[in-house]
């Protein structure tokens, strides 16, 4: 009668135990099939918002960065810039969703926003072709949308239209926020990637990400071209302003006042219009 009860109790035991792992193997898969509510969008990445506007998301974006300008009709809360976004001003808007990149969030943000319970997509972005068609895909991987890839398409049909030069302009990008901040960009940085992929050469390449720009240094790099962002060039006052600031006259881009400027955003953004960036860069080179 015992060895009986015993074999009793030991049924019991694995059909419990047989239970809770079905049910705990359920609970892990509609952890996995649960869809991502994106009724209500806070993108915090200038590359992500046009992602998402591109995948026909934009009217669900009520929060952006600064970084956010295109669209130029995107109605959304501008948040300002990532760095100094709060929390508080991000959950004030009641999001479903936020969006932003691995560089650009810092932990402190990270961790107030799960404490919220809000779903933080983080995206890791690469500079590059590759990373910018990778990035689109995830987008619309959270978004459930399967529309993306003529966007990939896109780009590389731009970019394959892009003929090599027969020599390669020196081009060297200041950044400007009037004449007491300027910058000039080396490998490791957006501006560096895309001027290679213009098929030119970076005149600063032998620095590392951004460093101030001194007149030492344009004597070194004597670029052919100037590249700026349309905003740094208007923040010295136009062409006349550059050629002002010490070192610049002397450089052949100086010399013969070769200053290209673009959109900030579609210049240094690898997002969706990153074919069009390169091709717009690469007929300005001329």
């Amino acid at each position: 009668m015992k060895k009986i009860l015993t074999v009793l109790a030991l049924a019991v035991v694995a059909v419990s135990c047989n239970k809770k792992e079905g049910q705990a193997e359920t609970a892990a898969q509609d952890t996995l099939t649960t869809e991502i509510k994106t009724d209500r969008i806070v993108s915090l990445n200038g590359a992500i918002t046009e992602t998402l506007a591109a995948l026909e998301a934009s009217e669900n974006i009520v929060g952006r960065d600064v970084t956010s300008t295109f669209p130029a009709d995107l109605k959304a809360t501008d948040l300002g810039h990532v760095r100094s976004i709060t929390a508080e001003s991000i959950l004030a808007l009641q999001p479903s969703v936020v969006f932003g990149t691995t560089k650009d969030i810092n932990p402190g943000l990270n961790e107030q926003l799960q404490k919220a319970n809000v779903s933080l997509i983080l995206i890791d972005q690469e500079y590059s072709v590759d990373g910018t068609k990778k990035l689109i895909t995830e987008v619309a991987s959270k978004l459930n949308k399967e529309n993306y890839q003529p966007l990939l398409d896109n780009i590389s049909e731009k970019i394959a239209t892009v003929k090599p030069f027969d020599k390669k302009p020196k081009v060297l990008f200041i950044y400007a926020r009037g004449a007491g901040n300027l910058m000039v960009a080396g490998i490791e940085t957006p501006l560096h990637s895309m001027i290679e992929l213009a098929g030119a050469e970076n005149a600063a390449a032998a620095l590392t990400d951004f460093k101030p720009l001194t007149p030492e240094a344009l004597l070194t790099t004597n670029p052919d071209v100037i590249l700026m962002f349309d905003s740094g060039l208007q923040s010295l006052g136009g062409v006349d302003g550059l050629l002002k600031v010490d070192g610049i006259a002397a450089t052949n881009a100086g010399k013969n006042k070769k200053v290209v400027t673009m959109d900030g955003q579609l210049l240094s953004g690898f997002g969706p219009r990153l074919g069009e960036a390169v091709v717009e860069l690469h007929n300005k080179l001329q």
